[in-house]
């Protein structure tokens, strides 16, 4: 089993990054209060240090090995306690966790069943089993040091530039390039919700040249 992983930041994703260790490349999930705090912390060399929860994605003809990262093992040990509500996996958890850990041991703590129904894929109901298994059991997770958090709404443009840039890298764009050919395609197309809508834009204009 993998518990740590220590290495070189080369790709960034809204929801995940690719660490790269002596060669050899490990895409690791991370929940998003925790990479906007990797980003505050991450250093000119790139280098970080992440305590992982592994698990195996069972389907009925493949076996797919998950990371997913935190930034010490009280954070981890919050998601693992998350996950043992009946009916939350890892990857609900994941989803779920779009608030700080803290804010959400605080509602878990007071039963506060209308913020916790606000995280992603928590329903009404799901909030209450949440504080029936949960409640009484977090407090230790709500002095976890993470107020500057800045709610980000998913699928912003930001977002969706960001992988849109990604995904020309990998076509062989110099990233300077691709960020202009993203930056005019959003020009063009401002409201494109998805990185496949603004890549399409991008396609459009660069084949009527």
């Amino acid at each position: 089993m993998i518990v740590q992983i220590s290495g070189k930041v080369i790709r960034q994703n809204p929801n995940s990054l690719f660490i790269d260790i002596a060669g050899i490349c490990y895409e690791v999930l991370v929940p998003t209060a925790i990479i906007q705090k990797i980003e505050k912390s991450l250093g000119n060399d790139g280098i970080v240090t992440l305590a992982t929860y592994h698990y195996h994605n069972v389907e009925p003809s493949k076996s797919i090995p998950i990371l997913i990262g935190f930034l010490n093992d009280i954070e981890k040990d919050f998601f693992q306690q998350f996950i043992s509500v009946s009916g939350i996996g890892p990857r609900a958890a994941l989803k779920a966790l779009a608030m700080p850990f803290s804010a959400i041991a605080k509602a878990i703590d007071e039963g506060d069943i209308s913020f916790l129904k606000s995280l992603p894929g928590i329903g009404q109901q799901r909030a209450k089993e949440i504080v029936a298994k949960l409640q009484g059991k977090v407090g230790k997770y709500g002095l976890i040091q993470d107020e500057d958090f800045v709610v980000k709404e998913a699928g912003t443009s930001s977002d969706i530039a960001l992988e849109a840039v990604e995904v020309l890298v990998q076509l062989q764009y110099k990233r300077q390039e691709a960020k202009e050919m993203v930056h005019k395609a959003l020009e063009r197309a401002p409201h494109s919700v998805t990185t496949e809508a603004l890549l399409n834009e991008v396609y459009k204009h660069k084949v009527k040249k």
